[in-house]
């Protein structure tokens, strides 16, 4: 995913799959979103022409043969993207372990004549995969000479390709950013912590939650980020020796400060330095003798695995579907069994052993006590959690802090987004620790130039709650705003907004002839529902939009379940930017979503009803129609909602849905809670370095562009850009950047919903490798 510019576009118009096979099945623990990326593997399939076949319940149906391999037709994964766990079932099966097990299920493949298998499960399906792919020229031979099978079908069906997707809640497989199921098991996990601290507050409690997690810490480290918890315990780093002392001191002085409640996360695997269990069990015990605190422990088991998919699961389950399909279409005899996954924003696929024993080298160097080499096996995500986890977490006393003499200053600009407040907090805290003085700046803008500066000694934010901020730009108030600068004494400003943030960020820049008050280092933090602002993939908010734009159309849907045919047209936020209309679509399997970048016209609108009502004839009951606010001035939500129901008379009815602003609302997903800490925390380091750098004489002077800059999101990395050369990418008038990189999942959307079209797969098709990263690299920053 990223600007078309940089490469000729590559169709697959020719990697025709007729005549291919494929199986698909699931294997091992479940995880949301496996159905996700079943029905991207069989939509695909069926439209490259290929056979598409279900394996029910895992490897034991591949053995067991019969019903237990069906062909499926596009109506069989009709409403099922939205169903956590998986409908083919997932099973242990000892009988694959052996070889007269592999024999009967290559008996039972060549019968129907399939050579392609789609496998999605955790790292022991996958290992199990790729030793059948090893063994399968010499199983078809066993099966000719016990006269099972013909010499022609063991040339015909001579070679066996696997492509894996990796299903585990864990994110214990390493290669891929994120597994699938693992977005949603923290959304399971933060609900169970927003419920609890509330409970909490009312009693002045300690909770320790348990969490999944057998080999991985990831679960317990990422929710541990995202509700700012006290401590963790993972397996991947244990605490050093006399860590009950260290941690009954900082519950202690969280009392002290009149916190509440105290939260402490452990992970199920959970071990001190020398390899012993460390369990919830003991962490309560020790806080009620030690400090005979009020402590509960609550277990969350198998909720972590249940549930509907998160929108971040169903969108990277059909990117990653997708690509498998593509990956077996252009798969060779001398291809190494691969694995598709994702790094940073971007699909690639790896050779499946080489992550196999990536992730098997972790748990080796855990089991020897190389704990620093484990986290950095884990890869540059994990290790960046980790440290953000442990620049947060530890407060620092007093005396011991340096003291810089700067003083910084973090204002919210624009529209509220759902994660600001765990920007906020982490970039005071980390101000704190680097030694500044750290201000709030009230009301954006207008407050700044009416002298809303407080000084933010302890933010205790709630990372849950969302923020109440203005959208005014600060050109009519600079000399108030310098004024305020000067008085304040302000070195460095932090900018936390959207595109008002943006243009406000290049308005200061500008007046920096007039006012030395502003050559001062600026940042700026992306966050908006939109996610329209140029130079970041992401911006905070806009994951937890995607997800009530999510939910609000399983609602939807559901609510039709016990009427005849009927569509849906749902208006969503976003501007002038289809972010939000298009990702929903793709999230909630609609029929169409109506984009400005993408512009169309009533021949679009005619054909999209007609294809609606073809498939209305099928068992498909219900059609899902997403338009961005701003996408037409003539072709509105209520001209779209008439012309529907006018032509689908005699075969479906309609209704309209305007969803508002209850896009901006609600507890701000796991994922903007992450994203918004980390980001923060690396932009208040990137204006600690500034500060030193442009510190002269005894005063701060910075007017190059390098010194005001946008932290975002690019592809696999954070980076930090001169606004002034953002403006080149940037569309103005229509405030979205200039090239957006979601548009290529444009084609993907219309795949799934059966439409005809073409796919650039320029960007896939690459077997990349397992890079091991060095250390520097982990600083670098990817998410």
């Amino acid at each position: 995913p990223h600007s078309t510019m940089d490469h000729q576009p590559k169709f697959f118009e020719n990697l025709s799959g007729s005549g291919k096979a494929i199986g698909v099945l699931t294997s091992g623990g479940d995880a949301q979103g496996m159905n996700a990326a079943v029905r991207a593997v069989v939509r695909m399939g069926i439209y490259v022409k290929a056979k598409v076949y279900f394996v029910y319940e895992g490897y034991q149906g591949m053995v067991d043969g019969g019903d237990n391999i069906v062909e499926v037709s596009w109506e069989s994964v009709s409403s099922i993207l939205q169903v956590g766990g998986t409908v083919i079932g997932s099973a242990r099966c000892k009988a694959f372990r052996t070889r007269e097990g592999r024999l009967q299920a290559a008996y039972n493949l060549v019968q129907r004549g399939i050579t392609n298998l789609c496998v999605i499960g955790g790292d022991g399906s996958l290992t199990g995969a790729n030793l059948f792919r090893e063994e399968w020229s010499g199983l078809l031979e066993e099966l000719a000479q016990k006269g099972k099978i013909d010499e022609e079908a063991v040339k015909k069906y001579a070679y066996l390709n696997i492509v894996g997707m990796v299903g585990s809640i864990d994110n214990d497989f390493c290669g891929t950013d994120m597994t699938i199921g693992t977005d949603s098991a923290l959304h399971r996990i933060i609900e169970v912590v927003d419920a609890i601290m509330t409970t909490a507050q009312s009693h002045q409690r300690t909770f320790v939650l348990e969490v999944m997690g057998r080999h991985c810490g990831y679960l317990a480290l990422v929710s541990a980020l995202a509700c700012g918890a006290d401590w963790v315990f993972i397996p991947e780093y244990p605490p050093e020796e006399g860590w009950e002392d260290s941690m009954c001191v900082k519950l202690s002085e969280n009392r002290a400060r009149k916190k509440r409640l105290n939260i402490i996360i452990v992970a199920e695997g959970a071990i001190d330095c020398h390899n012993k269990a460390i369990t919830s069990e003991k962490v309560k015990d020790l806080v009620v003798q030690r400090l005979g605190f009020d402590t509960r422990v609550t277990i969350l088991g198998h909720v972590q695995r249940g549930g509907t998919p998160s929108a971040f699961d169903r969108i990277l389950a059909s990117r990653m579907g997708v690509e498998a399909v593509l990956a077996l279409l252009e798969a060779t005899p001398d291809t190494p069994a691969c694995v598709v996954s994702l790094s940073g924003n971007q699909a690639v696929r790896l050779p499946l052993m080489e992550c196999v024993q990536m992730t098997q080298e972790v748990q080796k160097a855990m089991d020897e006590g190389r704990f620093v080499e484990a986290v950095r096996l884990r890869g540059r995500s994990f290790e960046n959690n980790l440290n953000t986890y442990k620049l947060l977490s530890h407060k620092r006393p007093d005396a011991e802090l340096p003291k810089t003499n700067f003083n910084v200053a973090v204002l919210n600009v624009g529209a509220p987004a759902a994660g600001m407040n765990a920007a906020v907090r982490a970039a005071v805290r980390v101000g704190i620790t680097e030694g500044h003085k750290m201000f709030a700046v009230i009301d954006g803008f207008e407050g700044f130039a009416r002298g809303k500066v407080i000084a933010a000694v302890s933010m205790n934010l709630y990372l849950s709650s969302g923020l109440i901020v203005f959208s005014t730009l600060p050109a009519k108030y600079l000399e108030k705003i310098a004024d305020q600068m000067r008085t304040n004494n302000i070195n460095a400003l932090m900018v936390i907004g959207g595109f008002e943030a943006y243009l406000g960020l290049l308005e200061l820049s500008a007046a920096r002839e007039k006012y030395d008050e502003f050559c001062v280092p600026m940042v700026m933090v992306p966050a908006t529902v939109s996610n329209n602002v140029p130079g970041s993939d992401f911006s905070i908010g806009a994951d937890t939009a995607l997800n009530t734009i999510t939910d609000t159309c399983d609602r939807i849907k559901q609510s039709a379940s016990g009427t005849k045919r009927r569509v849906f047209i749902i208006e969503t936020m976003g501007g002038y930017c289809g972010y939000l209309a298009n990702m929903g679509a793709l999230a909630a399997g609609a029929d169409a979503a109506y984009i400005f970048e993408e512009q169309f016209d009533i021949r679009e609108l005619q054909a999209n009803v007609e294809h609606l009502t073809e498939k209305m004839k099928t068992s498909i009951q219900r059609g899902l129609v997403l338009r961005n606010e701003n996408s037409n001035e003539n072709y509105t939500t209520d001209f779209i909602y008439q012309l529907y129901s006018e032509e689908g008379k005699g075969v479906f009815d309609c209704r309209k849905n305007v969803l508002g602003h209850m896009q901006q609302g609600g507890a701000p997903s796991p994922f903007d809670r992450n994203f918004g800490t980390k980001i923060s925390a690396k932009a208040m380091q990137w204006i600690s370095k500034k500060l030193k750098e442009t510190y002269r004489k005894g005063k701060v002077f910075a007017n190059t562009d390098d010194s005001v800059c946008l932290l975002g999101m690019r592809r696999r990395n954070l980076v930090f850009q001169p606004v002034a050369e953002l403006k080149n990418e940037t569309d103005f008038v229509h405030r979205i950047p200039k090239e957006q990189w979601w548009l290529k999942l444009r084609p993907l959307m219309k795949i799934l919903a059966k439409y005809k079209t073409s796919y650039d797969v320029s960007d896939s098709g690459q077997l990349e490798h397992v890079a091991m990263h060095s250390p520097k690299e982990a600083e670098t920053g990817a998410i």
